[in-house]
């Protein structure tokens, strides 16, 4: 597996689980009942689109690098 993938993989489970988990403690403190489903809709929603930015911004970063 290379460096971006790896970096990629865990922005996306760290950021996805956290947003979901504050998403979920948010619900919790309103009196929600959890919803699994939304856990993980939230988790992996939000975990995808800060991947995706991720990647882009890395590789954005590496070829400015390879242009100085």
């Amino acid at each position: 597996m290379t460096t971006i993938t790896k970096k990629t993989l865990i922005t996306f489970l760290i950021s996805g689980l956290t947003y979901a988990g504050l998403g979920a403690g948010s619900d919790y403190s309103d009196g929600v009942e959890f919803s699994l489903w939304k856990f993980i809709i939230k988790a992996s929603v939000f975990g995808l689109l800060m991947a995706l930015m991720f990647r882009y911004n890395f590789k954005q970063n590496e070829s400015s690098k390879g242009n100085k």
